[in-house]
This record gives structure tokens, C-alpha cells and sequence, in this order.
């Protein structure tokens, strides 16, 4: 018999690409689709801390039974446009890159969906790459999962504290209650918090911490009354 043409070694490689790209893109989607029910285990941040050492600490308390002034405080803090946008606040991306190009203080465009995708999926840091891959799953987190399951999400993730995730674990260790009681400064607090969880307090607040928690406390009932927490009530 003869023997079998094999097909170019750039074909071939072609198509081992094209096979990894569709597995990455069925992947990510089933995974995607799993967290829109399950808790996330574990996330890549978690991971690092428990590396060098330190304990990780979280406990899972749903949105329902969450104070909402939680959610109306990282709306106000974080991303205004939450209920509006679609994953991505182009505006406040503009914006940065004006404030940066003129030199003032470094911000950032991303909005809530943006970092509960890096949180959940990724790690912590920049590069084209991952700033790709956070925008993917950006994508899939606003199709798959919705706005409320996005901060839910959110608020039980992000790091409220060094080794310390969640909203619902900040305010067990910062105000010795859970989170589904807070008052409007606690929320304020915890959420001035979540920028830089590692060199930010949430009791006592000195300087920068504590003008910023006053700011978002006065914004929480403006959040509110604005019915700009209208998609996570």
C-alpha cells in the first residue's frame, strides 16, 4: 500500500492552533457557566497568599442576604456605570488614559465586571495578554452570568483585607459582625478598602483611606435614590 501523504508541517501546526483556540473557547464558556451557580473555590490571588505563607480567609454570604448598601458602596466607589454598561465603561477608560498622558496621578478604566472576571479567572498584574484574556471573560461573566450575579461574585472575592476575601470576611475582621448588618460607614469603609486591600485599614482609616470612605458614604444614598443599584436589588 502506499504510504500515507503527510500534511505540511505549517498545516499541521495550523490546525493543532486552531484545536487549542476551540478548546480554550469551550473550556472557558463551560467553565464560565458552572460559577454562575457554584461558588468559586478557590482563585489564583487566594493561591499566592497561602504560597508565601499567610492564611487565606473567606465566607460565602449570598447578595439576598448581603446589607445592600454593600452593593450601593462598590457601585460608588468602583463603577458608577455598573447597571448601565456592558461590561466595559468606555468613558472611564478614556478618561484614564487622558489622566495618565498628562502625567497625573496612574487610574484605571476597569469597571466591576472587569476585575470580577480578572479575580475570579486570572491573576493579578498587566500585559496585552491577560488584559485579552480578561476582556474575554468579561464578555462571557455579562452574557452568561447578569449583573447581580456579577457583584455577588464580586463581593465575595475581592480582597477586603491581606488574606482576607469577601465583603462578608472584611467585615467579621474589621467590625467583628457579618456583612449582612453593616451600616453605611462600614459598607464605606470596606469598599475604600478594595483598591489596595493590602495597604489599606478598615478600622481606624488614617489619611487617604478615610477622606475616601467619608466620599463614598455620602455617595451611597445618591446610589440609591439615583436608582444606580437598580440592576443588583
Amino acid at each position: 500500500m502506499p504510504k500515507r501523504k503527510r500534511r505540511p508541517l505549517a498545516l499541521r501546526i495550523l490546525f493543532w492552533i486552531l484545536k487549542a483556540i476551540l478548546a480554550f473557547i469551550v473550556g472557558s464558556v463551560l467553565w464560565v457557566a458552572i460559577y454562575r451557580f457554584v461558588p468559586p473555590p478557590y482563585t489564583l490571588t487566594m493561591a499566592g497568599d497561602a504560597i508565601q505563607g499567610r492564611k487565606v480567609v473567606r465566607d460565602w454570604m449570598p447578595l439576598d442576604r448581603m446589607d445592600p448598601d454593600m452593593a450601593r458602596a462598590a457601585i460608588a466607589s468602583e463603577d458608577g456605570n455598573f447597571c448601565t454598561h456592558h461590561g466595559f465603561d468606555f468613558d472611564a477608560i478614556r478618561k484614564a488614559i487622558e489622566s495618565n498622558l498628562k502625567g497625573k496621578r496612574l487610574r484605571g478604566g476597569s469597571t466591576i465586571s472587569q476585575q470580577t472576571a480578572k479575580n475570579v479567572f486570572l491573576w493579578q498584574g498587566g500585559g496585552l495578554f491577560r488584559k485579552g484574556l480578561e476582556a474575554w471573560f468579561t464578555v462571557l461573566i455579562e452574557t452568561i452570568w447578569g449583573k447581580r450575579r456579577i457583584m455577588e461574585v464580586y463581593l465575595n472575592v475581592a480582597e477586603t483585607g491581606i488574606g482576607t476575601y469577601g465583603a462578608n470576611a472584611g467585615a467579621i475582621r474589621y467590625f467583628r459582625h457579618d456583612a449582612s448588618k453593616l451600616s453605611v460607614p462600614e459598607a464605606a469603609r470596606i469598599a475604600a478598602v478594595l483598591p489596595s486591600p493590602k495597604r489599606r485599614a478598615g478600622v481606624e482609616p488614617k489619611g487617604f483611606t478615610r477622606r475616601y470612605g467619608n466620599t463614598i458614604a455620602a455617595r451611597i444614598p445618591v446610589v440609591q435614590q439615583s436608582g444606580f443599584d437598580a440592576c443588583v436589588r
